[in-house]
This record gives structure tokens, C-alpha cells and sequence, in this order.
């Protein structure tokens, strides 16, 4: 190994898996008292910002791939927090809708997220979180 030569912990793909690690343990506690996933509560999340997406919609503002959204899907449609119905626009594409279940959760979901996105930025000067959530977004922007 050269001299100036890089420590494995201190790469930044280390770095970021275990950061995106940590994140997702940590809202996945915040929400597991609602029987959902982390990733489930965030789909949930996105549709109450805007509900009756089609698939494709949603897959792009959550950036799951159409497997893994279909299954998570299928599972909050078996928990009656979701359906699925005709796209009246577009015969070859389904709309997703809370339902009424789906929307009480998605209130407390959005409530969740807002204060948990307080505590966990709680150790972070205003300033610092906010670039901090910019310089996530430039990388995501990367890929």
C-alpha cells in the first residue's frame, strides 16, 4: 500500500452505504409501530404528497425499480392502505390511490417524518443540515 493511499472506511462508497444504513434503521424504527416498512412509509409518503400516480409515476419520485415497487405495492394493497384502479386517461396504465386507511396513515406518516427528520438532524447546525441535504441531492443527481 503507497503512503498517501486511501483507508478503506475512509471511501466515500464505505461511507455513504453506511450513512444510508443508519438513516434507514433509523425511520424504519420511527415507523415500525404502524406495521410498515421503511420504504413502505416512504411510498406512502409520496402518495399523500400527491395521490393517483401511475406506477411508472411513482416509481420515478421513489426511485424503486418496477419489481421491488410492485411488491411493496402488492403488500400495502393487502393492508387496505392502498388501490389500484383503471387509469381513465391511458387504458394501459393503473393508478394508485390511497385509500382512506391509506390516507389517515399517510397524515401521521408526514407528521412522523417531520419530526423525524428533526431529531436526526438534531446534532446539526441549521445551516450544516441544509448542506447537507443539498450535497445528497448533487450525488443522487450523479447517478
Amino acid at each position: 500500500m503507497g503512503k498517501g493511499a486511501m483507508k478503506a472506511d475512509e471511501c466515500i462508497f464505505f461511507q455513504l452505504a453506511k450513512a444510508s444504513q443508519v438513516g434507514a434503521r433509523f425511520w424504519g424504527r420511527r415507523v415500525a409501530g404502524l406495521n410498515l416498512t421503511a420504504v413502505q412509509a416512504m411510498v406512502i409518503r409520496f402518495l399523500h404528497d400527491s395521490d393517483r400516480l401511475t406506477s411508472s409515476d411513482l416509481g420515478k419520485k421513489t426511485g424503486l425499480d418496477s419489481a421491488t415497487l410492485t411488491g411493496i405495492l402488492d403488500r400495502l394493497e393487502t393492508g387496505g392502505l392502498i388501490e389500484r384502479k383503471p387509469n381513465p386517461d391511458d387504458r394501459r396504465s393503473i393508478l394508485i390511490h390511497l385509500t382512506e386507511k391509506g390516507r389517515d396513515i399517510g397524515d401521521t406518516v408526514a407528521q412522523m417524518m417531520e419530526e423525524a427528520n428533526a431529531d436526526f438532524l438534531r446534532n446539526f447546525k441549521s445551516d450544516e443540515a441544509n448542506l447537507l441535504r443539498r450535497l445528497l441531492c448533487a450525488i443522487r443527481q450523479q447517478g
